[in-house]
């Protein structure tokens, strides 16, 4: 496991799935980590038990809101004395759609707007809006990570995954534009998936159990993660990484080589 002691982490969405797995993890390696949730305050309290008091801050927050967003990096700067690395993992996916989007694809023309806006505004404008708040505090320690919690290219492509799938596409174009134009600050971004279906509450509870049972475990994202966020991945920006592709046989230079990827695409039929 990569010593991750004395930094400083934000992981928005942290009360499940994802989230909850890279919040025990972060802190498990030594790490501060802030979590978020918009909703729940028990979930991120419960993280924050397992996780250990002293090293986890819960906080509710929405996203898709400037002042929570500056709130959650400020409470990173009062709690922890600063801010290493942002996990812009809070999203909205396909069940606020359909609840059976995974067995009947959704068509984009019976979606309700409103559902619709929901999931773009914290897909999209609360990475946007927590790296707005983040980048500062960044560039003045000259070094920092942000990564961006994406999905398979295939998922983005997928029949009846409007807008979910748009919206992670549009968060890779967001990994790759804003590491130009962080290039030589110390301020790395990249894109992690968890590389397939995982048991998170995207997932809806009814879910078929021949799917249940095909579905990766959240915390299959948390060594990469670990590594992205050590002074090992110095350097490494623009990429996505795939934790499927994470073997724990391998070194995690292997590993990082075996797991990069192509960030957004690189030609038309990739």
């Amino acid at each position: 496991m990569e010593d991750l002691t004395g930094k400083v982490a934000i992981v928005t969405g942290g009360g499940r799935g994802l989230g909850r797995a890279m919040a025990i993890g972060l802190a498990q390696a030594g790490a501060f980590v802030v979590i978020t949730a918009a909703k729940s305050k028990d979930e991120i309290e419960s993280v924050a038990l397992a996780a250990g008091r002293e090293q986890v801050c819960p906080l509710l927050a929405d996203v898709t809101q400037q002042h929570d967003c500056e709130r959650v990096v400020d409470a990173a700067k009062t709690n922890f004395s600063g801010l290493d690395l942002l996990v812009n993992n809070a999203g909205r996916g396909m069940k606020d759609i359909s609840p059976q989007f995974l067995e009947t694809p959704a068509n984009f023309w019976e979606a309700d707007p409103d559902h619709w806006r929901r999931i773009v505004d914290v897909n999209v404008t609360g990475p946007f809006l927590m790296a707005r708040a983040a980048v500062p505090c960044m560039l003045e320690r000259g070094r920092g990570r942000i990564i961006n919690i994406s999905m398979n290219h295939s998922t983005m492509r997928r029949r009846g995954f409007s807008p979910y799938g748009h919206t992670k596409a549009a968060l890779e174009s967001e990994t790759i534009i804003w590491a130009k134009d962080l290039a030589d600050t110390g301020i790395t971004v990249n894109a992690l998936l968890p590389g397939g279906p995982t048991a998170t509450g995207m997932i809806p509870d009814t879910v078929p159990e021949a799917i249940s049972n095909q579905l990766l475990a959240p915390d299959i994202i948390v060594p990469p993660l670990l590594w992205l966020a050590s002074n090992n991945s110095d350097g490494v920006t623009g990429r996505r990484f795939n934790a499927a592709s994470w073997q724990s046989h391998l070194t995690d230079s292997a590993n990082a080589a075996n797991a990069a990827e192509s960030a957004g695409w690189d030609s038309p039929g990739s």
